[in-house]
C-alpha cells in the first residue's frame, strides 16, 4: 500500500512537473512574440519614416511625392486593427514610386539622395525579416497551444491567441537588388 502512494506521488509530481515545464515555454514563446512584434513595429515604423521623409525632401516627382508621403502616413496614423491594410498600401507606394531603376537612381544623385536611398533600402529588407521572425514565433506558439494538455490544463492563462501579421512586404526590385547594400 505504502509502495503504491509512492508511485502515485511520484508520477503526480512527474506530471506537474512537465506541465510545469510546458507552460513556462508557452510562457517564453509568448515572450518572444511580444519582443518579435516591438521589433517589427520598429522596422515598420522605421520604414514609414524614411519614406515620409524622402517624400518630403523635394527629390521626387510631385506625384510620387504625394503618393509616397500619403501612404507613409496612413501606415505610421493607422489604428491596430487597419494597421497591416495600410503597412500593404505603402509597399505598394513604394513599387509603384520605385519601379524604375531611373527613380532611385535620381534619388541618389541629389544632395543627401545617397544616404537616403541607402537608408530606405536598408528599411524595406528588414521588414521582411522581421515580419518571418514575429510570424514565426506565432506559428511555434499556436502549435504548442493547439496540444490538448495545454487546453486542458488551461496553460496559457489569460494569454489571448497569437495572430500573425500578415501584410504585403514586398521591397521595390529597384531598392532591393542594390548592389554593395
Amino acid at each position: 500500500m505504502t509502495v503504491t502512494l509512492i508511485w502515485i506521488a511520484v508520477a503526480l509530481i512527474a506530471v506537474g512537473l512537465y506541465l510545469s515545464w510546458t507552460a513556462g515555454r508557452l510562457d517564453r514563446l509568448h515572450t518572444r512574440i511580444d519582443a518579435a512584434r516591438a521589433a517589427l513595429d520598429a522596422q515598420l515604423l522605421r520604414r514609414a519614416s524614411v519614406a515620409q521623409e524622402l517624400a518630403t525632401s523635394n527629390v521626387l516627382d510631385p506625384a510620387a511625392s504625394i503618393v509616397l508621403y500619403e501612404a507613409a502616413h496612413a501606415a505610421r496614423q493607422s489604428e491596430e486593427d487597419q494597421r497591416e491594410v495600410a503597412e500593404s498600401e505603402l509597399s505598394q507606394a513604394l513599387r509603384a514610386v520605385f519601379a524604375d531603376a531611373d527613380q532611385v537612381e535620381a534619388v541618389r544623385e541629389a544632395p543627401g539622395g545617397e544616404s537616403a536611398a541607402e537608408e530606405l533600402a536598408q528599411a524595406v529588407r528588414r521588414v521582411p525579416m522581421a515580419r518571418r521572425f514575429h510570424n514565426d514565433a506565432v506559428r511555434a506558439a499556436r502549435a504548442l497551444r493547439r496540444h490538448r494538455k495545454v487546453r486542458l490544463f488551461r496553460l496559457a492563462g489569460h494569454a489571448p491567441f497569437p495572430m500573425a501579421f500578415e501584410m504585403d512586404d514586398e521591397p521595390p526590385a529597384a531598392l532591393a537588388d542594390r548592389p554593395g547594400s
